[in-house]
């Protein structure tokens, strides 16, 4: 007679996995992006719709407060006013009240530091340098390019045209390299560039 809990008879009785659950556990819903898309599909509230009418009409839209004709602005004030005196008080008491700058230092030391150096305009360049600039595109108009005689003379690239244009042959030789570039360009690339050129051409449209 053999025990009920020997490994005997452990080993004679049938044993049943669940093969089922455990592939359940291993499986994951993944929906398409069609059906994804079809879900997204809800119709708008009713309360976001357009209410403007499509015919021609009047739009109005009222200031939050209207101006008050007792209120003289700062600037029409006389420089005998006392009311002069007590907004400059004000301002002096309170660096958030409103008042009109009376010169250029009180501007100057109200306004924050500047992000760049400001860029003085210089006009330094005469006819001799002219002749060279056109001289140097003439002798070699490949390495002598815009940048490279702005950044000679220490002026700004828009002048350069002025002075002398590109020849002809340099203007189709940069043509052909910028289309062996645009060859290389992907799909997305080159719809991309595509729709900037038509957003600039519905600039110049108003559109």
């Amino acid at each position: 007679m053999t025990c009920p809990f020997s490994p005997l008879s452990l080993a004679r009785q049938p044993f049943f996995k669940s093969s089922g659950f455990s592939s359940r556990t291993c499986r994951r819903q993944e929906s398409t992006a069609r059906r994804l898309r079809q879900r997204l599909r809800i119709k708008p509230e009713p309360s976001f719709a357009e209410t403007i009418p499509t015919q021609d009409h009047i739009i109005y839209n009222p200031p939050s407060s209207a101006p008050s004709v007792y209120h003289t602005p700062f600037k029409f004030l006389p420089q005998n006013d006392k009311r002069r005196q007590r907004l400059a008080a004000a301002t002096t008491s309170s660096p958030f009240a409103f008042s009109a700058p009376t010169s250029d230092n009180s501007t100057s030391s109200t306004l924050p530091p500047p992000l760049r150096a400001p860029v003085q305009k210089r006009y330094h360049l005469t006819s001799a340098d002219f002749d060279e600039i056109r001289r140097l595109r003439i002798e070699d108009p490949l390495k002598w390019s815009n940048i490279a005689l702005a950044k000679k003379f220490q002026c700004s690239t828009v002048l350069i045209p002025m002075i002398c244009s590109v020849p002809k042959e340099v203007k189709q030789i940069r043509e052909k390299e910028l289309e062996d570039i645009k060859q290389k360009w992907g799909p997305k690339k080159r719809a991309a560039r595509e729709d900037r050129a038509r957003r600039r051409e519905r600039w110049g449209r108003d559109e």
